[in-house]
């Protein structure tokens, strides 16, 4: 959660370059991106997105019983270190950066991303059969990737509305 917050404050603060553009404008970008994503995540529009195709090292889970894990899952949390699979955080970024939201929604947006990192692998070990949910989740994980989107989508939308 703290890798994300720290992304999201990050982007909050990058949002001041985006003030110049008229309200509209930014929000107008804004929808347009949420549509976008929404037809990536079910395969109707190639887009490619920035990220790094690889996984944490390894070696960072090593570093220690405590630090080790701790620096894995800030790392994860940041969604910059490794792959993102949906585009609901792509959205989230644009969001961020062009919306500019006070301090504290992009927190909160940020510490919900990377809780959302963390309930996949704990949500995997609390499986009775691990190989049966990675089975059941590569088969699924678009229509999941497309479903966080949309509710991404809705809510960014929302938000821009009130």
């Amino acid at each position: 959660m703290a890798g994300g917050a720290l992304t999201a404050v990050a982007l909050w603060l990058l949002s001041g370059l985006a003030s110049p553009l008229p309200q509209r404008v930014r929000f107008a970008l804004i929808l347009a991106f949420a549509a976008a994503a929404v037809l990536r995540d079910l395969g109707l529009l190639r887009l490619p997105l920035p990220q790094n195709s690889w996984q944490i090292p390894q070696h960072v889970l090593q570093r220690g019983i405590l630090s080790g894990p701790l620096r894995f899952g800030f790392e994860l949390g940041t969604g910059v270190r490794t792959y993102v699979s949906a585009t609901a955080p792509y959205l989230l970024a644009i969001a961020l950066l062009a919306g500019g939201p006070g301090i504290l929604p992009a927190v909160l947006a940020g510490a919900g991303f990377g809780l959302g990192r963390a309930a996949t692998p704990f949500v995997r070990l609390s499986s009775p059969d691990p190989t049966t949910w990675d089975d059941l989740l590569r088969r699924r994980s678009r229509w999941l990737a497309a479903a966080a989107t949309t509710a991404a989508a809705v809510a960014v939308t929302i938000a821009l509305l009130t």
